[in-house]
This record gives structure tokens, sequence and C-alpha cells, in this order.
């Protein structure tokens, strides 16, 4: 079952590309290869700063963010649309899957990726 938010996301996205007739542009492939674009305009803003700067954005620069994470949203919603996917769901599954990979007592303050820790043992 996917987030109430979501699901009304996804029909104002649906209905939107379908006033538009662009549905017929809107397959997996490239709504996938237009979320690939957009996540690299958000990896423009930030990709010169130092740690610190990219904690503490100008108000120009983090309308711009929040522009381009809102495009990375609406294509996250439409692809899962597209493929009967439920974000709420597959969110759901990925954090059960995280906390058995990453538990706590065994991953505090690493950044360590599982596997490697595992070798630690």
């Amino acid at each position: 079952m996917e987030w109430p938010e979501l699901e009304d996301l996804k029909n104002r996205m649906r209905d939107f590309a379908a006033r538009r007739d662009w549905e017929q542009f809107h397959a997996p492939k490239n709504l996938v290869m237009a979320l690939a674009g957009e996540a690299g305009e958000l990896i423009e803003h930030f990709q010169w700063l130092s740690e610190a700067q990219s904690e503490n954005l100008d108000t120009t620069t983090l309308e711009k963010v929040a522009s381009e994470i809102a495009d990375i949203q609406i294509y996250l919603v439409r692809l899962s649309d597209r493929l009967g996917v439920s974000i709420a769901d597959a969110v759901e599954r990925k954090v059960l899957e995280n906390e058995r990979k990453y538990p706590a007592e065994k991953v505090f303050g690493s950044s360590l990726k599982y596997t490697e820790y595992q070798e630690l043992k």
C-alpha cells in the first residue's frame, strides 16, 4: 500500500501526463534516463563545495536544490507508477534490509560497507 501523499502525487502526475499525451514518452527507460539527468543537475549544485558549504547553502542555491529534488521525486513517482511499484513498500523492505545488514551495535561510528565489517569479525 502506498503512502496517501504519494498516491495522490502518482494520480496527479498520471493525469498531468495524460492531459498532454505524454504517456507515450514515459516508458520506464525514458523515465530512468530523465531521473539520471535530474540527479546530475542536483549534483552540479554541490560539485565544488566543501562539506561545510554544502550544509549552509544560500537561499538562491537552496531554492534551486529544492527544485531539483522535486524533479527527482516526480520522476521517481512516475517510474514507480509505470512499473506498479509501491514506493512505501519498497522503502519499508529496504529499511528492514539495511537494519539487518547494519546493526547499530556493530557499525556505530563506521562508514564501512556491510561486506567489509563482516570480514572484520
